[in-house]
């Protein structure tokens, strides 16, 4: 190859990263690549773009590349800021805190004695969080001070995400007051666009995790909304998926659990390339949509691949078990978590603090009841109350009411009881959350029955019931006034011929047919439905037409080959590195005798090797990862991304629109705003 071509398949990528498109800038930047050809200064660039194309491993693997060629040019600073960044996507992506660790010291040890620089200001931003992420909030409040101060001259973007955490640092700590006031700072910062793509995403993020886990839902539920137009024409990377844990949440507090379901789904395969013990986040979440549906077999499944994936259940498994009528485990399984919490660190939930405390103190008075331990009930409620007043909000203080009414209940007082839990549905009518004032409903009619109020029982169980009801068939959300929509029969995907007819926005185009155009025709016209690659593979000419939109598990899978090893040779040296870095961390804490932060670094040991025996059998063979699925998923997914660019070149808006809504992996959907689902005809 020549160096004129060379040259031409870096630019060629630049160009591809000026227009957002990921994969085709990271097919070239990796093709250059294998051919020896990248220069290392675009190093960074591959990290950037293989970050946002979905390739977490090899955003990692080329700024560690990027860290060794600066440290063999003897650029110190540079040397720190990649190791800045590994240790940032380490920390925002895998949640693994040992190789965290491992990455600041080099980066620290690179920057002693050297002025401030940018390097500095992002070294600040990551050590913000590792402190964070294990719960040493002052030490973290002391460096995002740091993040702020050195990056408002020289690293905008490190010292927006220095504010956001030093305001949920404060909300933490209880002073709330001021750390929504530096929430609003940090929001308005974002709003001006000042920021990339991945610095305004994770502004967004903390923005929306810190009012969420602070109980604020409408305040919650406006930046979410933000954030969701944001990410129509800029996410990258994670964003996406992250973004959609948060709608869900939302969508689940609000009652609609049918669409909170598809979202929290589609952030999991969103997620999955990305994250590693926090893909337990979006799990956790659809476990307790399926709780509030009444799909108790579900929600055990959800909350037990959360678990799996290294996150902490509760309390919504302790719930699933009181819910299948073992109160006796539930019990138990809510005091070890009370008592013996899991310190998982994850920047999307708070650390050991009483916001965490929070969900399972109103958990446990519910099952202590049950169990019949009244007195454990009582503390628990005492707890909840002054976690209450510490956090002061609507919700909060509902879920205490709730809890105390409870008990009142439990312990024979029927009017307090009363006043309790009619506070309880008060609350939770403000906050607009109605399987919430159901479930307080169902419990004030207790207690009216326990004062021999017959006809109120009748009023609150038939209000209750019925708004369960309609949460289970809830329709879909209306769209906000600011969304304008074209009528469904605006839009035409219909094959003639050799070509396809297509009208999308009053403009028409003819493109000559494709198989991702059918792939494509059979997704528009099912919104919101997944279907698995091989049921678009089965229903091709020539095979079998049979759709099943559960497993697939009937259709014809023997001729698609074999998809090769579940980790290629760089994925397994990139978890063999990591364990390395985990056993530095090791001796080194057990050299000063920090024995948690020892036992916290065996915990992600295990789960990496844990990671590693699902990829390689017996006798160190490679296991093969399911040949159908994946090479009916590689094939579909690339005869949809070429049939998109093909609709692009004849109507942009049209290419951009599929690039939103379209979602390709081993389900694919087409997914339109929820809350204002498009209709094409065929």
């Amino acid at each position: 190859m020549s160096d004129d071509a060379d040259l031409g398949l870096v630019e060629c990528a630049h160009l591809a990263v000026a227009r957002g498109d990921w994969q085709q800038a990271f097919d070239l930047l990796t093709e250059a690549d294998a051919d020896g050809l990248l220069a290392p200064t675009n190093l960074p660039v591959l990290g950037e773009v293989a970050y946002a194309a979905g390739h977490l491993d090899v955003t990692i693997e080329a700024w560690e590349r990027a860290h060794a060629a600066s440290m063999q040019a003897g650029d110190a600073v540079a040397a720190a800021g990649a190791a800045a960044r590994v240790a940032m996507h380490l920390l925002f992506d895998t949640a693994l805190m040992a190789p965290v660790r491992g990455w600041l010291a080099r980066a620290e040890r690179l920057l002693e004695g050297r002025g401030e620089t940018s390097a500095h200001a992002w070294f600040a931003v990551v050590r913000t969080y590792e402190r964070m992420l294990i719960g040493d909030l002052p030490v973290a409040r002391q460096w995002a001070r740091q993040a702020i101060e050195v990056g408002s001259s020289c690293a905008p973007a490190a010292s927006a995400i220095g504010r956001v955490a030093e305001a949920r640092l404060l909300i933490l700590d209880g002073d709330v007051r001021q750390g929504l006031a530096l929430l609003d700072q940090a929001g308005v910062a974002t709003v001006s666009g000042d920021l990339d793509p991945l610095s305004t995403g994770v502004v967004y993020c903390e923005l929306v995790c810190a009012l969420q886990g602070l109980a604020q839902y409408d305040v919650a539920e406006q930046w979410t909304e933000a954030m969701e137009r944001w990410c129509e024409t800029n996410a990258i990377g994670s964003l996406h998926g992250r973004c959609r844990v948060h709608r869900a949440e939302i969508l689940r507090l609000r009652g609609s659990c049918d669409e909170a379901e598809t979202q929290a789904l589609m952030a999991c395969e969103e997620l999955r390339p990305y994250l590693r013990r926090e893909l337990g986040w979006p799990l956790n979440e659809l476990g307790r949509i399926r709780l509030h549906r009444g799909d108790i077999a579900g929600a055990e499944d959800a909350l037990l691949a959360a678990h799996r994936a290294g996150w902490d259940p509760q309390p919504g498994l302790a719930l699933v078990r009181l819910a299948q009528g073992d109160a006796a485990t539930a019990a138990t399984s809510i005091r070890d978590a009370l008592e013996r919490p899991l310190r998982v660190p994850s920047k999307e939930r708070p650390p050991n603090t009483d916001l965490q405390r929070a969900p399972l103190l109103g958990a446990q008075v519910e099952i202590e009841i049950a169990a019949g331990e009244i007195g454990r009930a009582r503390s628990a409620a005492d707890e909840l109350e002054l976690v209450a007043a510490r956090f002061e909000n609507n919700a909060m203080v509902a879920v205490a009411a709730l809890a105390r009414g409870r008990v009142r209940l439990a312990d024979g007082d029927a009017t307090g009881a009363e006043q309790s839990l009619s506070e309880a549905v008060r609350r939770w009518n403000e906050v607009g959350a109605p399987f919430e004032a159901a479930v307080a409903r169902m419990a004030l009619a207790e207690a009216y029955a326990a004062g021999g109020s017959e006809h109120r029982v009748v009023l609150e169980r038939h209000a209750a019931r019925t708004i369960l009801e309609e949460i289970k068939a809830a329709p879909p959300v209306a769209p906000p006034a600011h969304v304008q929509h074209k009528e469904a029969s605006s839009s035409v995907f219909r094959r003639e011929g050799e070509y396809w007819t297509v009208i999308f926005d009053g403009h028409t185009s003819h493109v000559r047919d494709l198989k991702g155009m059918r792939y494509l025709a059979r997704l528009l016209g099912d919104p919101g439905r997944e279907y698995h690659v091989l049921d678009l593979v089965a229903a091709e000419p020539g095979r079998s037409a049979k759709v099943d939109n559960s497993k697939a598990a009937e259709l014809p899978r023997s001729g698609l080959g074999d998809a090769g090893e579940v980790l290629d040779a760089r994925a397994k040296d990139a978890y063999r590195r990591r364990l390395a870095e985990i056993d530095d961390d090791i001796d080194q804490a057990r050299a000063i005798g920090d024995a948690e932060r020892a036992a916290q670094a065996d915990a992600e040991r295990d789960f990496l090797v844990r990671e590693l025996a699902r990829a390689v059998g017996l006798g160190g063979r490679d296991r093969r990862a399911a040949s159908a699925s994946e090479r009916a998923r590689a094939g579909v997914t690339r005869a949809i991304r070429q049939a998109m660019g093909r609709i692009g070149e004849h109507d942009p808006r049209l290419g951009e629109h599929l690039k939103r809504t379209i979602r390709t992996g081993t389900y694919c959907a087409y997914s339109p705003d929820p809350r204002a689902p498009a209709g094409w005809e065929s």
